[in-house]
């Protein structure tokens, strides 16, 4: 059954935690999934939250702890002597988990941490992970895996994988090594548990491999484990020998982080920020499209402003300046969000570039001819003017295709140059295709105005 928090379930907890009913808050506790009590966390203060955490035993702790965000991790860890931190909480997760918590330390706290975990082996496996940048594979990966040897038979096999099952949670594959290391198979359990005991490794090994190296970037790692359906994606060094893998939550959490960052760069958002950082951080991340959009305002006042003869002159000309402006950065938009798309889950082939070009044009096209021909129906009822109907609705197709060539055009140029072609998106493409849209609108409804009313 799934666990529904609410405001009586929160009180009557801070109740217990006040009267420090250790017996009821851990058998509550007990019948919660980590990711339950972390939700449970953000609603006390950090001496209930010491209450707690100190109730549960190691690995659950552990695990309520990497469900914590960071910032609210931080502040927790940082208000617990480094003794309680490591023999609490390090000592009971993974390498990676492990990492990333000891990562977001000052040098000298994260010293002092790995003094106290008594496994030198856990110890010497964080720090080599603590080298590789947190955006890269191997910054990614965990160090718990199991790995057997291609000359083995399935006997020796199974024997290695029962002793070394204790130290990895999840099971995945079996990945088989030659006798430096280098990484040369996977092997399912189903086909261990079928084949006779006298069988060797490398007899029934998968040889097609699909692993990466320790440098790749996190979200092409990502990538490659959701194009090949793997749950589990084993890290490589220079030389191709086996050092980690990277489970399918550390993939998951890599999409989403990327979703977040893409979704933020589309509101005009341009670092990675939290509803709980400073208003200062906030506001920093905000402001500079909020100055482009500023800019891009200024630029429409002026386009408006060399017209304003006309306007004067043709009054009727000003109703559908919104409309005509509100089109370009909506079509603009949509195009540009199904190339980011497509660009983020690596489906454009430089092949197919024209074909996707030509079918956004053809898109754009058979989508400006019914909106025009539905705005030319409008305004000649409502306003009696075949002139001002015939000057909106072929601005309105100029507009549409523009819009959508541009919106599609922009992140893959982008791209192309290694930028993230998310910035392509909202508030960019709505200044540039507003401005653009009143020129075309502008231009064409003074000439036809002009010259044939």
């Amino acid at each position: 059954m799934r666990f529904e928090l609410t405001k009586e379930y929160i009180a009557e907890f801070k109740n217990l935690i006040s009267n420090q009913d250790e017996k009821t808050v851990t058998d509550l506790m007990s019948k919660l999934h980590a990711a339950d009590i972390a939700e449970i966390y953000y609603d006390l203060n950090i001496d209930e939250a010491k209450f707690i955490f100190l109730l549960l035993d190691g690995d659950k702790a552990a695990d309520v702890l990497a469900e914590l965000e960071e910032d609210d991790r931080i502040k927790f860890l940082n208000s617990l002597p480094s003794d309680i931190i490591a023999k609490q909480f390090i000592d009971h997760m993974d390498s990676d988990d492990a990492a990333d918590i000891l990562g977001d330390m000052s040098e000298e706290r994260k010293d002092e941490v790995l003094s106290f975990i008594n496994d030198v082996e856990q110890a010497g496996d964080i720090v080599d992970l603590l080298n590789y940048h947190e955006d890269t594979a191997g910054g990614l990966m965990a160090k718990e895996l199991i790995m057997v040897n291609e000359k083995w038979d399935v006997e020796t096999c199974v024997k290695e994988i029962r002793k070394l099952a204790q130290e990895v949670d999840e099971v995945y594959y079996v990945y088989v090594v030659d006798d430096d290391d280098i990484l040369k198979g996977t092997l399912s359990l189903k086909r261990l548990i079928v084949s006779q005991s006298s069988t060797l490794v490398s007899d029934i090994s998968n040889k097609e491999i699909i692993s990466v190296k320790a440098d790749l970037p996190a979200e092409d790692a990502a990538i490659i484990a959701g194009k090949y359906d793997l749950v589990s994606l084993p890290v490589v060094d220079s030389i191709g020998r086996l050092i980690g893998r990277i489970t399918i939550d550390d993939v998951i959490e890599v999409i989403q982080e990327k979703a977040e960052k893409d979704y933020q760069m589309v509101s005009g958002i341009t670092e990675d920020v939290e509803p709980t950082d400073r208003v200062w951080v906030l506001t920093r991340a905000r402001l500079p499209w909020l100055l482009i959009g500023l800019v891009g305002g200024v630029f429409d006042t002026q386009v408006i402003g060399n017209f304003e003869s006309a306007l004067a002159q043709y009054a009727s000309m000003i109703f559908f300046i919104p409309l005509i402006a509100a089109m370009g950065g909506n079509v603009g938009v949509q195009s540009s969000s199904i190339i980011v798309q497509a660009l983020a889950s690596n489906t454009i082939g430089y092949d197919s570039l024209f074909k996707r070009l030509l079918k956004e044009l053809s898109v754009a096209f058979i989508n400006a001819i019914i909106l025009s021909a539905l705005i030319f129906i409008f305004s000649f009822l409502f306003y009696d003017s075949i002139v001002l109907s015939i000057s909106v609705s072929v601005s309105l197709v100029i507009v549409v295709v523009f819009a959508s060539v541009f919106g599609t055009f922009v992140p893959l140029a982008l791209d192309k140059f290694n930028i993230d072609p998310a910035l392509a998106t909202g508030p960019f493409i709505t200044t540039v295709n507003d401005i653009t849209g009143l020129l075309i609108y502008l231009s064409i409804a003074h000439f036809i105005f002009s010259n044939f009313s």
